[in-house]
């Protein structure tokens, strides 16, 4: 990293900004022509789990290179300064490298859907949620390994 001072270093801190995230950024490449969508996500133990569909442009890439970057932010903010130069950005990011895997199991699916609503419903969460059978069986989870993590932040 160029900036070795705004380096986060810490992966405690750099889960807590993935567990803080919203949306996070999946970037893919197939035949030279990169490709990035915003999806919601889960982290659990190092792996991240995906929610998709079945079909579309980022299942054709992952079913024929499942390598990707996965970037997470928290805390932008625009720091703004009567000199435009001065003009800045306040933010906390985390990139995650790994290769994607689709999941096939129906128990993994649903384990993996429990950890996708946890992210969102922390608070208030039932311990368990209920998915339909057939639900389980159409939807598509995408389970990454976190191979290599990084971050940095601007305060």
């Amino acid at each position: 990293m160029r900036r070795k001072d705004k380096e986060i270093v810490d992966e405690k801190v750099m889960v807590s900004i993935i567990e803080k995230a919203i949306a996070c950024r999946v970037a893919m490449c197939w035949q030279d022509e990169p490709y990035v969508i915003p999806m919601n996500f889960g982290y659990q133990d190092n792996y991240l789990y995906l929610h998709s569909a079945s079909e579309g442009r980022k299942m054709d890439i992952l079913r024929n290179n499942d390598k990707v970057c996965i970037e997470f932010d928290f805390g932008v903010e625009l720091v703004k300064s009567q000199k435009v130069c001065n003009t800045s950005m306040k933010y906390k990011s985390v990139l995650a490298f790994g290769k994607a895997v689709i999941l096939k199991d129906i128990a993994e699916k649903k384990r993996a859907l429990d950890i996708i609503m946890h992210h969102y419903y922390y608070y208030n969460s039932p311990s368990v949620f209920h998915y339909p059978e057939d639900a389980l069986e159409k939807v598509i989870i995408i389970k990454v390994k976190v191979e290599k993590i990084t971050g940095k932040e601007s305060l």
